[in-house]
């Protein structure tokens, strides 16, 4: 069996301590900016298509309702649509942060304790 002299032995613990550095830094901040991206792309995406949903129902309710809401009621629609949006909201709101980078969501909610 060989030994190391000093220089080479600090050499290889140097080589250990910047492999490991870059371990445990560089690999989970790649991972966080894929999930940051991918997390974006969700919600650009899903804010796109409630704002073409809540148009489509806008318009159709503008335009099937026939005479129900013309004169003063025509303001209701308006009023439909974004409590609809507001109920959206709702419904999205208590979802975020409800998991993180490698961790899955536990469906069933445990009581504490």
């Amino acid at each position: 069996m060989a030994v190391n002299s000093v220089p080479e032995t600090l050499q290889e613990l140097r080589d250990l301590v910047v492999a490991y550095a870059k371990q445990e830094t560089i690999d989970p901040l790649r991972n966080l900016g894929r999930f940051v991206g991918f997390g974006l792309g969700a919600v650009t995406l899903f804010c796109i298509g409630t704002l073409f949903l809540a148009m489509s129902l806008l318009r159709g309710l503008q335009t099937l309702t026939g005479d129900v809401f013309v004169g003063f009621w025509s303001w209701v629609p308006y009023l439909i649509v974004a409590l609809a949006l507001v109920g959206v909201g709702a419904a999205v709101v208590p979802r975020i942060g409800k998991g993180g980078l490698g961790t899955t969501v536990d469906p069933s909610p445990r009581k504490a304790s």
